[in-house]
């Protein structure tokens, strides 16, 4: 089952068409994935029915990205997953460019957790189009290391894989981290139990020795749905870990106070010398910026963060509250010149040249979806939610995202969501110019599965993309 494989003649194993002269797969450098990347052809999407009348298994969606194809912007094929209510979340691939320097690896298997299920199952992409599952990690043996509720999978560099957990096996606090190994067996607990209460997303920089880490919540906390009680209650997370990469310890946590609730995606800029990242921080509506500073007299210094986005909360009839803009997703252009941002309430896209990340400067925004959005409905199809998880292409033009973000809270805050399905939309980026056009002739509609409307979350490339390849 590993993804090693022996080459007769010593060279690197090319099979998905990249002309790079690598060892391992993925690309030598964020702009090698620039150049040498080619157009995404199919997208993988995490398809759920948690939550919804439709009594199914959750499923893995291939969606046809091709414009030259008879069934573009169609879902062509479907991995149906072998029980019900895992609500698939985030997934991951089991190796990307921070192994290109692993001989004879591939980037060829999907991990893919169920987050409130904690089952991870292992999908073989290496018929891109027809991926099949071949193996299924069962929950008892995810409890046994006293961990629940996988969430972010990256690769390790030389050929492992490291998944968050949002919390322990009763799904209370506190989380940690699950490391499988090459083969796809639990290797172990990754971290010391007890360096952090709280966990969700991270992202490391091999090359700096650090990996830094967000918090969410207890799961017992959130899969019931948002409340406002656990809030003040100080259930929900507000604080950056950041942490020794090889040796699995946390070196210095940054508190972002009352500005920084809920800090969700967390990224390191894709240059992996660099030190500067972003985090949105989701229920106080700001993306912060952080970044190791010199030290001073030659020494190591530490991390420091940055408030540098702020969205203004906004007046509707129908909330006794102003509504907060909620960013609940963000990325980076592979050549770190604009942040990409979702604000799922406010219902909108937008996009920051952060060529100066201590000082972002607003490029474009799309009012679409959401409670404000001012495009309400793309091919006569009405919309519900707001956009969610966002994919762009390596070459930075192109600019996906579907709208579903946790079945409770869909329910809480769009119950049509799970009435009528997800959908996932694009908009074409001019990157010289700094700005978004929707695409108005591209929809998948989760409206039309077979077994009835489902939802639709986070989406991936065969060949890499802007929110999983780390370069060592």
């Amino acid at each position: 089952m590993s993804d090693r494989s022996a080459t007769d003649d010593g060279e690197a194993d090319h099979e998905h068409g990249h002309s790079h002269h690598l060892e391992g797969p993925g690309y030598a450098t964020p702009q090698a994935a620039i150049e040498d990347g080619s157009r995404e052809k199919l997208a993988y999407v995490m398809s759920l029915y948690v939550g919804t009348d439709v009594d199914a298994p959750d499923f893995v969606a291939v969606v046809d990205l091709d414009p030259d194809s008879d069934t573009y912007s169609e879902i062509v094929d479907r991995v149906e997953l072998p029980n019900r209510g895992d609500e698939l979340h985030h997934f991951g691939w089991n190796a990307c460019s921070s192994s290109c320097h692993v001989d004879e690896l591939e980037r060829r298997h999907l991990i893919v957790p169920g987050q409130r299920s904690s089952r991870i199952h292992v999908i073989d992409a290496k018929d891109r189009r027809n991926p099949e599952l071949i193996k299924v990690i069962e929950p008892e043996d995810v409890f046994e290391y006293d961990l629940s509720a996988p969430h972010t999978v990256h690769c390790i560099p030389d050929g492992q894989i490291l998944i968050s957990m949002l919390g322990d096996a009763d799904g209370e606090l506190p989380g940690g981290f699950l490391e499988l190994n090459e083969d796809f067996e639990i290797e172990g607990r990754w971290d010391q139990p007890g360096d952090i209460e709280m966990n969700y997303d991270y992202w490391y920089q091999p090359r700096r020795n650090v990996m830094v880490s967000s918090e969410w919540a207890a799961p017992e906390t959130y899969y019931p749905g948002f409340d406002l009680d656990d809030v003040e209650a100080g259930k929900y997370g507000r604080k950056l870990h950041f942490w020794d990469w090889e040796a699995g310890t946390v070196e210095q946590t940054i508190d972002l106070g009352e500005e920084g609730l809920i800090p969700l995606e967390v990224r390191f800029l894709h240059t992996p010398e660099s030190t500067h990242g972003f985090v949105g921080a989701a229920l106080s509506s700001n993306v912060f910026h952080f970044w190791r500073d010199a030290g001073a007299n030659g020494g190591a210094g530490e991390y420091r963060a940055e408030k540098v986005i702020d969205f203004e909360s906004r007046e509707h009839p129908d909330w006794d509250m102003p509504v907060p803009a909620l960013p609940t997703d963000i990325l980076l252009s592979m050549d770190d010149r604009y942040l990409f941002g979702s604000n799922w309430l406010h219902g909108e896209v937008w996009m920051y040249d952060v060529s100066d990340p201590s000082n972002p400067r607003r490029a474009d925004s799309l009012s679409v979806g959401g409670t404000f959005g001012e495009i309400r409905e793309v091919q006569g199809r009405e919309l519900a939610a707001g956009p969610q998880m966002l994919q762009l292409s390596l070459d930075g033009e192109r600019l996906y995202w579907t709208t579903s973000l946790f079945s409770s809270w869909d329910e809480e805050f769009y119950p049509e969501e799970g009435e009528r399905g997800s959908v996932m939309l694009k908009a074409d980026v001019d990157p010289r110019a700094g700005t978004l056009e929707l695409d108005e002739d591209f929809l998948v509609d989760w409206g039309d599965c077979p077994a009835g409307p489902a939802r639709a979350h986070e989406i991936r490339w065969p060949d890499g993309d802007c929110t999983s390849d780390v370069w060592q």
